[in-house]
C-alpha cells in the first residue's frame, strides 16, 4: 500500500516536504494510507464534519425528550433508535473510510461536504419522523450521505488494482443496494417499518464484513481511537448544553430551584464521570485487526446513542420536576438511570475491561451499572444519588489502577538482579 504524508492538526492537506503545508490539489489518485504513519490526527475537515452530524443528535435528541415527557415510552425510544441508527451508521462509514484513503484533494473535499448536506437533511426530517410517522426527509438525507460514500469506494477501485479494488467495488455496489432496501420505510405501511428497519440495519452491518474478506483497508489505528474519542467528547457535550438550557428554561418558568439544584449537579457529576471512564484507557493498542475493530466500532452505537440519551433523560427529569411533563418521578429518573447504566455497559464491554486485572477491577463499572439502576427508585434524589455513583465509580476505579502500578513497581524494586 502507498503511504503518505500526514496532515498535522492545524494543516489543510498533505504536508510538503518543505515549507508550508500544500493546498488540496484538484485531483489526485485515491491511493490507500498507511497504518505505519506518525503523528496521525483528525483534521480541520474531519472536526467539521463531527460537528455537523452532532446537529443531527441533537434533532433526535430533542424529539426523545418529547416522546418520553409525553409518555410515548416505546414508540419515543423506538424512533430514536432508528434516526440515531442512520446517523451514526454513516458518520462510522466516513470515519474509517477517511482514516484509509483520505487525499484532501478538492474531490474529496466536495464529496465530504455533501455528506455533511446529507446529514442536514436528515436532521431537518427527525421531527417529522417521531411526530408524524413520516421517513422520506429522513431516507433523502441518508441516501445522499450514502450515495456520496460509494462514490467515494468507486474512486479508490478506480485506482487501485486486485484485491483492493474488488474490496472498493463489494463497498460501493453493497451501499447502494441498501438504500433501494431503506425505501421501504417511504413506500411499506407503518406496520411493517420496524422489520424493515432490523433487515435494513443488518443488511448494512453486513457490508463491511463482505466487503473487507480477502482484503484489509488500512485504517489507522491511533486516528480511529481518536475520531471515536472526539465524536464521544461532542455528544457528551451536547448532553451537557441540553441540560443546561433544560435546567434555565425550568429557572425562567418556576421557582422550583431547590428541586433543580439536585438535577444539576447530579447530571454534571453523570457527564464528567461518562468523560472520564470513556479516556481511563488507550484503546488504540487493543485494535490490531479487523475482527477486534469491528465489533468495538460496532458496540459504539450503544456508547454514542446512551451519552446522547444522557441529555434527553436530564431535560425530562427537569421538565417532571418543575410540572411540565404527565410523568411519573419514577419515569423521569429512569430517563437519566438507565442510559447511563448501558453507557458505563457498554464501555466496560467494549474497551475497559481489557485493561482491568482481577475480579475486583472487572467488576466496578457493572456494580456501578446496577447501582445507577437501583438509584431509579430514590425519588426526588435519584438523579444526585446517580451522580455520586458516577464520582465513586471513577474513585473507585482510579484508586485500584493506582494500587496495582504500586504494587508493580514494588514488585520490581525487590526483583533479584540476573
Amino acid at each position: 500500500m502507498t503511504s503518505r504524508s500526514t496532515p498535522s492538526p492545524g494543516s489543510s492537506g498533505p504536508s510538503s516536504p518543505s515549507g508550508p503545508p500544500a493546498p488540496p490539489g484538484p485531483l489526485r489518485r485515491l491511493t490507500a494510507r498507511g497504518r505505519d504513519e506518525r503523528h496521525r490526527a483528525s483534521t480541520p475537515l474531519e472536526l467539521f464534519f463531527d460537528l455537523c452530524f452532532v446537529v443531527a443528535v441533537a434533532q433526535a435528541g430533542v424529539q426523545l425528550v418529547g416522546a418520553l415527557a409525553e409518555g410515548h415510552v416505546g414508540e419515543g425510544i423506538l424512533n430514536y433508535a432508528m434516526v440515531f441508527f442512520a446517523i451514526w451508521w454513516a458518520w462510522m462509514n466516513f470515519t474509517w473510510f477517511a482514516s484509509a484513503y483520505d487525499n484532501d484533494d478538492v474531490l474529496y473535499r466536495v464529496v465530504t461536504l455533501v455528506q455533511i448536506a446529507g446529514v442536514l437533511v436528515l436532521a431537518a426530517g427527525v421531527s417529522r419522523a417521531f411526530d408524524q410517522h413520516e421517513f422520506l426527509l429522513v431516507w433523502l438525507g441518508y441516501a445522499i450521505m450514502r450515495v456520496a460514500m460509494a462514490s467515494q469506494w468507486l474512486r479508490v477501485a478506480k485506482d487501485a488494482r486486485g484485491q483492493e479494488r474488488a474490496c472498493a467495488l463489494r463497498y460501493a455496489i453493497g451501499i447502494l443496494v441498501c438504500q433501494v432496501g431503506w425505501l421501504g420505510l417511504v413506500l411499506l405501511p407503518q406496520s411493517a417499518r420496524s422489520w424493515v428497519f432490523l433487515v435494513m440495519v443488518l443488511a448494512e452491518l453486513c457490508v463491511p464484513l463482505l466487503s473487507e474478506r480477502g482484503f484489509a483497508t488500512s485504517w489507522h489505528p491511533r486516528h480511529i481511537a481518536e475520531r471515536y474519542g472526539l465524536f464521544t467528547i461532542i455528544v457528551l457535550g451536547e448532553s451537557v448544553a441540553a441540560a443546561t438550557v433544560a435546567v434555565k428554561s425550568g429557572v425562567d418558568q418556576n421557582e422550583a430551584v431547590g428541586d433543580l439544584l439536585p438535577l444539576a449537579a447530579g447530571g454534571l457529576l453523570i457527564v464528567f464521570a461518562a468523560w472520564w471512564i470513556y479516556f481511563a484507557v488507550p484503546i488504540h493498542g487493543h485494535l490490531r485487526s479487523n475482527r477486534e475493530s469491528f465489533l468495538w466500532g460496532y458496540g459504539h452505537y450503544l456508547i454514542f446513542a446512551s451519552a446522547a440519551a444522557i441529555g434527553g433523560g436530564l431535560e425530562v427529569a427537569v421538565e417532571q420536576a418543575v410540572h411540565e411533563a404527565p410523568i411519573s418521578k419514577l419515569a423521569a429518573s429512569a430517563a437519566v438511570t438507565l442510559p447511563t447504566a448501558l453507557y458505563l455497559l457498554a464501555v466496560w464491554a467494549l474497551h475497559a475491561r481489557h485493561f482491568k486485572a482481577g475480579i475486583t477491577q472487572q467488576l466496578v463499572l457493572p456494580t456501578a451499572a446496577l447501582l445507577m439502576i437501583c438509584c431509579t427508585f430514590l425519588g426526588h434524589w435519584a438523579v444526585l444519588a446517580a451522580g455520586c455513583v458516577a464520582a465513586l465509580t471513577v474513585a473507585a476505579g482510579e484508586t485500584l489502577t493506582a494500587r496495582r502500578a504500586g504494587r508493580g513497581r514494588a514488585a520490581k524494586a525487590t526483583a533479584p538482579a540476573i
